[in-house]
């Protein structure tokens, strides 16, 4: 089996891709996942579309990236017996600090060209890590426009492969497409890992206390005044 993992911000066309790569791939071939934290539907459109299986994980309390590394496991098990070759992982992508690619991955972060200039600092972390940076709604903006943001991309990530598409109709998607036919079956399932360190989640806003203020609290908190270093708190 293959794995793919797609990671992005919301509404930057992630299913959209996942559509244009299922219908590259031979037909019944892949299994899906969703991760999402409330409510999410893709699965049902998914499997009713294409055919194939497809499964959600609703991580509720608990951070969307974290609660699919803790379920990737399970998820290679369970498409192994649905029989699949591919399986393609779709994140949340609410943590724009989150990099939820593995090791024996693909990693595809999709990127919307009108998210802003400056939306691929924002979320560079998501992009450094993977290997395509996959850039939707191309249409809706200028050549200079697209100039600047894959000037970003390059600032963040010099050696990401950069694809630019409307992902609605598939154009410029080729590249990407080769990409997925290189590569490899998993060949150590047990030992495949994070390509990078999560962010952190430990603190005691985590398990409910609702006080404001760094001084309420302890872990890993922040003060206004070294915002851009940790703190911990005693």
């Amino acid at each position: 089996m293959k794995l793919i993992i797609v990671a992005g911000p919301p509404s930057a066309g992630k299913t959209a891709v996942i559509r244009q790569i299922l219908r590259h791939l031979p037909e019944k071939s892949a299994a899906y996942l969703k991760i999402d934290v409330i409510y999410a539907t893709e699965d049902e459109e998914i499997a009713s579309e294409f055919g194939i299986p497809a499964r959600k994980v609703i991580s509720g309390d608990l951070c969307p990236d974290h609660a699919g590394i803790m379920v990737l496991s399970d998820a290679l098990l369970w498409a192994g017996k649905e029989g699949a070759e591919y399986l393609i992982v779709e994140s949340a992508g609410l943590c724009l600090r989150c990099t939820p690619y593995t090791t024996e991955s693909l990693g595809i972060a999709v990127l919307s060209a009108i998210g802003g200039t400056h939306s691929p600092y924002k979320m560079a972390p998501m992009i450094a890590l993977a290997d395509a940076a996959v850039v939707t709604r191309i249409d809706l903006v200028s050549q200079a426009e697209k100039e600047v943001f894959r000037e970003g991309i390059r600032d963040v990530a010099p050696d990401i492969e950069i694809i630019e598409t409307n992902a609605m109709v598939g154009t410029g998607m080729r590249y990407l497409m080769k990409m997925i036919d290189a590569l490899h079956e998993i060949t150590d399932a047990a030992g495949i890992t994070l390509r990078g360190s999560p962010p952190l989640g430990v603190c005691t806003v985590c398990v409910g206390k609702k006080q404001i203020g760094w001084s309420n609290h302890f872990g890993v908190v922040r003060r206004l005044d070294s915002a851009g270093s940790l703190f911990r708190g005693e």
